[in-house]
């Protein structure tokens, strides 16, 4: 279905999650920082950013092209070409963005992604559906095809979250 390693989750408290996708991506870092980082990338796989400014404390507002969702926060992490994190109104909370060195040759990257956020059970399954779609279009976009938004419909998203609600599926009991 996708060259995009699953996701993962810890839920604590009850309520809160923190939801986790390493990757490795064929792209040196820079691009893959322009990519995550840049109110010019973001837009090409994830979201417009307006304003976002590049320094630790700076604002940051991010609208999703896929709905009418928008959010304010600050950016509470900043190593350029290494780390970006946004700190958003709920529900989505902490976004991080971690890149490293890649041991692919040509220079690859590997992202290690984070978003801590309060929410349901249901709405932890439509996060997790989410990013792992995101992270596919980010790749595409990586590739030089950005995400054409008026043309996204949501039925990729539903086959994602359809799987994500199998993995954590309890097993049926099994009697001799």
């Amino acid at each position: 279905m996708s060259e995009i390693p699953r996701g993962r989750c810890e839920t604590h408290d009850g309520d809160t999650h923190l939801l986790r996708y390493v990757m490795e991506l064929p792209h040196p870092p820079a691009e893959v920082w322009e990519a995550v980082s840049t109110p010019e990338g973001l837009p090409g796989w994830l979201c417009a950013a307006d304003p976002l400014e590049p320094r630790l404390g700076g604002r940051v507002t991010l609208r999703w092209l896929n709905s009418d969702t928008e959010v304010s926060g600050r950016v509470t992490a900043w190593d350029p070409e290494y780390v970006a994190e946004y700190t958003v109104d709920p529900p989505h909370g902490r976004i991080r963005f971690h890149l490293e060195p890649g041991s692919g040759s040509g220079g690859s990257t590997v992202l290690r992604f984070t978003n801590e956020f309060r929410g349901t059970r249901e709405y932890r399954l439509d996060c997790l559906a989410g990013w792992h779609d995101h992270f596919e279009r980010l790749a595409a976009a990586l590739d030089g095809h950005r995400t054409d938004w008026a043309e996204w419909s949501p039925e990729h998203w539903a086959d994602l979250r359809a799987l994500y609600e199998r993995d954590e599926a309890p097993w049926p009991k099994w009697v001799p």
